[in-house]
């Protein structure tokens, strides 16, 4: 293992469910997990195969070695940990919602440009083959122009599962809320497929969550700055089977995605497009013994999220040796946060005031 970049994660959820398998997938030594409590930290670091387990980051750097720290702690603490990551001269990987704000957001961007290191975010879908290949298919003109689109996201998450949630999640002040969860990664998809927003108009509401006052579901009108005008709904309370759709129509075209496949309509009449062997995700790698995997909401979750994470995480590991990597998806970066950042605060003021149309 000597020869092997040593990890350490920070967050014992989503730390524990997708980013450790997915690093040790990708050929990391994750050396220690990092929590805030000692004594349930300390047991999730053995039930996953961790040799040692923290309550402090900057002790857990000095400790281990490590030179790589992953983070999926709640939002609020991201920037904190990011910054003090860099400081130690560690490259990092940072899960979304990003920062609390943009503040916090171009101060992540500042400590990574000074430590002159890799730094990336948890937009693992970037790699998701369906979104890439219509972000492939937006960049070579199939589709003519863009100008309009629309992504409708009903799941029933909250309403079989809320049980299951950590108490951050329904606390705006800690980042929580399906704005955050959700909303930051259709924004990172938006602006892979079309460029940068220009305005957008939202409103926040809950369908049915029950615990504290964190959002459920969103609406947001926007528009990009290419002109392309379109709309965003989203609740991850509804009941009901699950509904995803992603259209982009253009002057030549539109795309879409329907049973597993990427479509196309123009003029010469719809087509499903192939999927290019270099996007196809790779198995799913061991699962570590932590009991939690056997719950319904992790069992289903997994399937989704850690196929396209180990890809992340396979490119984070070839960026930091100076590879080149397997994919040919460029990954989400901290310029890509603060960007992304921008939106998802005017779209939390557009919210407070009622709607009201603000310029990105």
């Amino acid at each position: 293992m000597s020869d092997r970049l040593k990890a350490l994660v920070v967050g014992t959820g989503f730390g524990c469910r997708i980013q450790i398998p997915a690093l040790l997938g990708a050929g990391f030594d994750v050396a220690g997990l990092v929590g805030q409590d000692a004594a349930r930290t300390a047991e999730r670091a053995q039930a996953n195969g961790i040799a040692a387990s923290f309550t402090d980051l900057g002790q857990a750097i000095d400790a281990t070695g490590a030179r790589v720290v992953v983070i999926s702690s709640p939002p609020h603490a991201h920037a904190e940990l990011s910054i003090t990551a860099f400081a130690r001269g560690c490259h990092v990987l940072c899960e979304k919602p990003f920062a609390a704000d943009i503040a916090e957001a171009r101060a992540m961007l500042a400590a990574a440009e000074k430590a002159g290191t890799v730094h990336m975010m948890g937009h693992e879908f970037r790699f998701e083959p369906l979104r890439a290949t219509i972000a492939q298919a937006i960049a070579g003109g199939l589709i003519g122009e863009p100008r309009l689109a629309n992504i409708t996201i009903l799941l029933p998450q909250l309403t079989s599962q809320q049980d299951d949630m950590p108490d951050w999640w329904f606390d705006p002040g800690e980042g929580g809320g399906w704005l955050g969860a959700l909303g930051s990664h259709v924004v990172d998809q938006l602006r892979t497929w079309l460029g940068e927003f220009a305005s957008v108009s939202a409103s926040l509401s809950s369908v049915s969550a029950t615990r504290g006052p964190a959002d459920d579901s969103f609406t947001v009108r926007f528009r990009m700055r290419n002109g392309l005008e379109g709309v965003i709904q989203s609740s991850a309370g509804a009941w009901g089977p699950p509904l995803d759709v992603a259209r982009v129509c253009g002057s030549e075209g539109t795309l879409w995605t329907e049973n597993g496949e990427v479509r196309f309509a123009g003029r010469s009449g719809a087509r499903t497009l192939e999927i290019a062997s270099a996007l196809a995700l790779p198995p799913i790698p061991p699962i570590p013994p932590d009991p939690r995997h056997e719950t319904p909401r992790w069992k289903g979750l997994v399937q989704v999220e850690l196929a396209p994470y180990t890809v992340l995480c396979r490119t984070l590991k070839a960026a930091i040796e100076g590879r080149p990597p397997a994919s040919p998806v460029r990954p989400a970066t901290f310029a890509d946060g603060v960007a992304a950042m921008q939106v998802m605060d005017a779209i939390r003021a557009s919210a407070r005031e009622g709607g009201a149309l603000k310029a990105v």
